[in-house]
């Protein structure tokens, strides 16, 4: 800082000094105690007040700067009103009850109270007020410090509203999904194909079950942790529960196309498990792991690794490519993605690598 700075720094800190001082000077205030009070409210830079309850109406008695910083207004427009004149019609009147209940009980009470500065405009003030005692046990004063939470509060509202939009959202998304599989399961009825009807209804639980998990982390930005997305796709169709999956990756990018990608994806993998493979018994494991890449052209990708154990070894690829297969590489292609199957003796081994954003 050069001294020019530093002499006006000073100054401005010796001008707030000589005004608390000032105000010290109108309260009976021990000296060495007075002289560290004044000290301290000329530097804090939070706005610090102090009302006499003893006197009629409990007139403030002492703001510092941070204080009419924070308000707008000059001293001689506080110094002996309420501050009840920073209120206005958005205060919450549940709050001012809690302030006078608590100093009628002399408690210590922190609330949030939207407040007016002097040119009309709104902030949310963070208010700590408690009561200063004489050596009698007397209330001396009432002490209170403010802080400007507006943006916190917004923060809060915001938060709130996603969480809304999430419910409302995650209640018409399920009412649809419900919707087609009632249509699917009346059609296959109809044209007596009831069979085909299941397996097309399976796959829209799992979109649903993929897009109820997303609804979580739909509202952030950045990569997200897909174990609950997964967890979810997979669990149901593990004959032995937890003990039958095994998930190992960190946070990646997902986007609601790459869900429902990977939603299809790991169903039609589980259900070959549970009809050819590691889920057709008890003891039956699979592995699922998951990371980021970049490829030689520097594009970011997801791969996906899925390794069975404990099931019948695999006879090798099927003489004819399954509807499910089929939709898997459609879906896949469509986004630059990627699969590959390795029918090992001690299981199914499968990678599938798509980029991050499809």
């Amino acid at each position: 800082m050069s001294d020019q700075a530093h002499r006006s720094t000073r100054d401005e800190h010796g001008k707030e000094f000589d005004r608390a001082r000032n105000q010290a000077q109108r309260m009976p205030i021990h000296s060495e105690s007075g002289v560290l009070f004044e000290q301290a409210m000329a530097q804090t830079r939070m706005a610090i007040c102090l009302a006499d309850p003893n006197l009629p109406d409990q007139p403030l008695v002492f703001v510092n700067r941070a204080f009419r910083d924070l308000t707008g207004y000059e001293e001689e427009e506080i110094i002996g009103r309420n501050c009840r004149f920073l209120q206005g019609p958005g205060t919450d009147p549940e709050q001012v009850r809690k302030l006078r209940q608590a100093i009628a009980n002399e408690d210590v009470v922190v609330v949030e109270l939207l407040n007016y500065r002097k040119d009309g405009s709104a902030f949310w003030n963070a208010l700590h007020l408690g009561p200063i005692y004489n050596e009698d046990g007397s209330v001396r004063y009432l002490f209170g410090s403010q802080w400007d939470v507006t943006d916190v509060h917004a923060a809060r509202a915001d938060e709130k509203h996603a969480r809304m939009m999430e419910r409302e959202i995650s209640h018409r998304m399920k009412n649809m999904f419900a919707v087609i599989s009632s249509v699917v399961t009346m059609t296959g009825k109809l044209d007596d194909a009831e069979e085909l009807a299941e397996k097309i209804n399976a796959r829209i639980r799992s979109l649903g079950r993929a897009h109820e998990a997303m609804l979580e982390v739909s509202f952030t930005e950045g990569p997200t942790d897909p174990h609950p997305l997964f967890r979810d796709l997979l669990l149901p169709y593990a004959p032995s529960g937890e003990a039958g999956l095994t998930l190992e990756g960190g946070a990646v990018p997902l986007d609601s196309n790459i869900v429902s990608v990977l939603a299809l994806t790991l169903h039609e993998l589980a259900i070959n498990a549970v009809k050819h493979g590691a889920y057709s018994v008890p003891e039956g494991h699979v592995r699922l792991a998951w990371a980021r890449e970049t490829d030689a052209e520097g594009e970011e990708r997801l791969r996906l690794d899925w390794r069975e154990s404990g099931g019948p070894a695999p006879e090798g690829p099927p003489e004819r490519r399954g509807v499910g297969t089929t939709i898997i590489r459609r879906m896949l292609a469509m986004g630059d993605g990627e699969i590959s199957h390795d029918w090992r003796p001690e299981g199914l081994r499968v990678e599938i690598s798509f980029p991050t954003s499809l």
